[in-house]
């Protein structure tokens, strides 16, 4: 079971963190909060029996994936320990269910390659998934992209991104550069329709920050398939028609905008969870007011949407900007497989769930720091959510497993 030197420090580091951020929960209580100790135990057995399993019985792929991905929970389960502990101890069975289905997979899937042959199998899923909660009708925070299920909710979207990935990867993986635009025509019909019914069915959900995954999504994988920046400002042109739509169609994306562009105007109002995030993050500095001394209360929905201001809050800007860098890197090493295996289907899917995770992560960002319209989505690995942890986990033994092909 080899180790090199940059992965045990990046595992030294990541038990470090684990121990101090744990160990400071604890202190802020008096008595001494002992249920954070154990948590903190809980994860870093967690963490060692994962790097364990996956060094002994999966030595090529890339180790640190699964770092970057534990490293990320572990600031996750403590940032919500600190808001709710109820919902910590939720995190942490998601964690350790995440942690299972990522092993299982790694079990179970032989050779991805096999898997390009289930194309229409992966479409009719992504049909299915996607209009699941239009027929629910669940709204949260004004959009309906909920399903409840004997008291059991989950988002379809974030199931869907996983067969949206491997239907576009399957189907582009055959693609052959030809200068009739109707041969281009035949080879990219089928894809564009389904992209366009993944759209559509997110706008009717007035789910904005999935349709930007998804649209980001697609992109990157068009062009990487084809080369072609034709086919880029095609999609743009047509988002932009959609998104213009969207806005004459659905007061909810009118009020959206209007907060961006005016939240200080609306700040006892449709712009109050805006305003108070940007004066957490103001508030903490670059170093941070410290763990347990900020005011997250003050901040609407800070266990999922607005956690990233928390964050900043009491860590500072600075740790925040490591938190970017750690998805950055995620991006990277996932990108980096991609170039390191000759099976088109293999990179395609690479590719998508690579730029699925950054994506991701630039909308609820630029969300929270009102760049881009809020969008109301989870930053991956921290914010509380089962289905988010879920598919992400599951998005990284699709590239765990890539990583050793290559």
């Amino acid at each position: 079971m080899k180790i090199n030197k940059d992965e045990v420090k990046l595992l030294m580091l990541t038990y470090l963190l684990c121990i101090a951020l744990f160990t400071n929960l604890a202190i802020l209580k008096d008595p001494m909060d002992m249920n954070a100790i154990y948590m903190g135990l809980i994860v870093c057995v967690l963490l060692t029996i994962t790097q364990v399993l996956i060094r002994k019985f999966y030595p090529q792929g890339d180790k640190f994936l699964i770092t970057f991905a534990c490293l990320l929970s572990i600031i996750g389960i403590a940032i919500l320990y600190r808001l709710d502990t109820n919902v910590a101890i939720k995190q942490l069975i998601w964690f350790i269910a995440g942690i299972i289905i990522f092993i299982a997979m790694l079990v179970a899937i032989p050779d991805l390659r096999d898997y390009a042959k289930y194309k229409k199998a992966f479409l009719i899923i992504t049909i299915l998934i996607m209009p699941l909660a239009l027929i629910a009708h669940q709204e949260t925070y004004g959009a309906t992209n909920w399903v409840n299920i004997g008291g059991f909710g989950f988002q379809p979207s974030e199931f869907g991104k996983i067969t949206f990935v491997l239907y576009l990867a399957a189907a582009l993986k055959d693609y052959k550069d030809e200068s009739n635009i109707l041969e281009d025509f035949r080879q990219l019909w089928q894809p564009a329709l389904v992209v366009m019914f993944a759209l559509m069915c997110l706008v009717m959900q007035k789910d904005l920050g999935s349709a930007l995954i998804f649209f980001g999504i697609a992109l990157t994988m068009v062009y990487v398939a084809t080369g072609k920046k034709k086919y880029v400002v095609i999609c743009f042109v047509l988002f932009i028609v959609g998104s213009f739509f969207a806005y004459k169609l659905f007061a909810h994306v009118r009020q959206r905008i209007l907060i961006w562009r005016h939240p200080w105007q609306y700040s006892d109002t449709g712009g109050y969870q805006i305003v108070q995030g940007l004066y957490a993050i103001s508030s903490g500095g670059m170093f941070g007011s410290g763990l347990g001394y900020g005011y997250p209360g003050f901040v609407p929905v800070n266990i999922s949407d607005f956690i990233f201001a928390v964050i900043c809050e009491e860590f500072g800007m600075v740790f925040g900007l490591g938190i970017m860098i750690i998805y950055f890197l995620f991006f990277y090493r996932g990108m980096r497989a991609a170039f390191r295996i000759q099976d088109k289907f293999s990179q395609f899917t690479t590719i998508g769930m690579s730029a699925m995770i950054a994506c991701q992560v630039l909308v609820i960002i630029g969300g929270v720091f009102a760049v881009i319209p809020l969008t109301g989505i989870t930053l991956p690995l921290i914010s509380a959510g089962g289905s988010s942890i879920i598919s992400m986990f599951f998005a990284l033994a699709i590239l765990q497993k890539i990583s050793e092909e290559g």
